[in-house]
């Protein structure tokens, strides 16, 4: 463990757990009755297919799908912002994937999104995994690199929703941890436009900073070391919130990050998958970077808790990474934010150029810091820079500044005081891009 990690095992440990707040399911439940029905169930990768692609007409790709997510939240007057709002936004960006992607995308047993037809099991026995084989099941054994992860890959039989399948896997094998393979989105907005090219062309070989996200375009402020590699269908493909990001850690000149020219190692995985984000993917990128020897690692993303995720970011911190997740941007009465809400990670939210929490902040089990998230520009694909907002862009903040630091004691040090929701206070107010 490195000594980001044991900083942040002693802090938590004196740290009283919050009392998880009561969660308004009726908002969520409205918005998410859109499965598709009597769709044929999601089959595994063919032996010549790479991991974490998919088979199928997948190309047929909503132009934009991973920069336009949370674009109508992002674009509503903060008046608009109220809790109940939050999340009727939130259960009807769920729906309208639903609607546009239910070939590739169904609910799981929790009523949230994953890849359709696809069951992701940990821990299961020999025995268990025949029975399942014997049951109808497409099963393909593979291994997280970089994290010495076994991993079951279930094909779910045709006839079976997906919901109803887990809870079928989980009586056949109740030794292992069964779960669907989430879907995670990002949590801010980033204008799309045009990309000349993809950023980065020659291998990071010295010490990194790593970002899980979509791809990253050309830029002249990202003019440091920076390597792509893909984790999804089509990628590494550029996208305008990866790139914004990006810019927020390693930029330097006409939009300056937190670690200015910092070597970076990107790991799209999103591609042009419209299923793209999901928990086997971000476990695969999350190994590439630990084999890679990335210390601190940004994920802007969010989305439920997933026992296939939780334990990458467990076997990653053991590797000496620390993982640095927003809160999201669906409200204070959203369900928990993951991955940011794992005890190994450490959890930001944003603040306005005034210091005060953004009213769309989602919520984790626990907040570490806080960044600017709002009134600032970063990198665009064009070339220029515009404005962005959500706590998408306060993490990348926190990530660069604790790279540079080398410690999370120098971090907290570093903190300015801003009230509890704030952590332990505001990182890099300063850093905000204006003009």
């Amino acid at each position: 463990m490195n000594h980001f990690a044991s900083e942040r095992t002693a802090a938590r440990s004196s740290r009283a757990k919050e009392v998880e707040m009561k969660l308004p399911r009726k908002w969520i439940a409205a918005g998410l009755l859109l499965t598709a029905s009597g769709v044929q169930a999601q089959l595994l990768p063919s032996a010549g297919e790479r991991l974490g692609q998919v088979g199928g007409e997948v190309g047929r790709v909503l132009p934009g799908l991973l920069d336009g997510v949370q674009g109508a939240l992002d674009r509503s007057p903060l008046e608009r912002l109220s809790p109940s709002r939050l999340i009727a936004a939130r259960s009807a960006r769920i729906s309208d994937l639903l609607r546009r992607h239910g070939d590739i995308i169904e609910l799981d047993d929790r009523r949230e999104p994953a890849r359709r037809g696809l069951i992701l099991l940990i821990g299961a026995k020999a025995q268990s995994i025949e029975a399942l084989r014997s049951a109808g099941y497409g099963v393909e054994n593979t291994n997280i690199e970089g994290l010495d992860l076994p991993v079951t890959r279930l094909a779910v039989p045709k006839d079976r929703s997906l919901a109803k399948a887990l809870r079928h896997v989980r009586s056949v094998a109740p030794e292992a941890k069964a779960s669907a393979d989430n879907l995670y989105f990002p949590s801010g907005h980033a204008v799309s436009l045009a990309a000349s090219a993809l950023a980065g062309s020659s291998r990071v070989n010295s010490r990194s900073a790593g970002l899980i996200d979509g791809g990253v375009a050309r830029h002249p402020a990202l003019n440091g070391p920076l390597e792509q590699q893909g984790f999804a269908k089509g990628a590494p493909r550029a996208s305008a919130h990866g790139t914004a990001v990006a810019s927020l850690i390693a930029g330097s000149g006409t939009i300056r990050g937190a670690a200015p020219g910092a070597p970076l190692l990107v790991a799209d995985v999103y591609g042009d998958d419209p299923a793209g984000g999901s928990a086997f993917a971000i476990a695969r990128a999350l190994g590439w970077l630990a084999a890679r020897g990335s210390s601190v690692v940004t994920i802007s993303l969010v989305g439920p808790d997933n026992p296939l995720l939780a334990g990458a970011i467990r076997l990653a911190r053991e590797k000496g990474v620390t993982v640095v997740a927003a809160v999201g941007n669906d409200g204070p009465a959203a369900p928990p934010a993951y991955p940011a809400s794992y005890p190994e990670v450490i959890a930001v939210t944003g603040v306005d150029a005034r210091g005060r929490p953004l009213p769309e902040a989602g919520r984790a089990r626990h907040v570490d810091f806080a960044a600017p998230g709002a009134d600032m520009n970063a990198a665009r694909m064009d070339g220029g820079k515009g404005p962005v907002r959500g706590t998408s862009f306060a993490a990348p903040l926190v990530a660069g500044r604790l790279f540079e630091a080398g410690s999370l004691s120098t971090l907290r040090a570093e903190a300015k005081a801003a009230g509890r929701a704030a952590g332990n206070g505001i990182i890099c107010g300063s850093c905000r891009n204006i003009g």
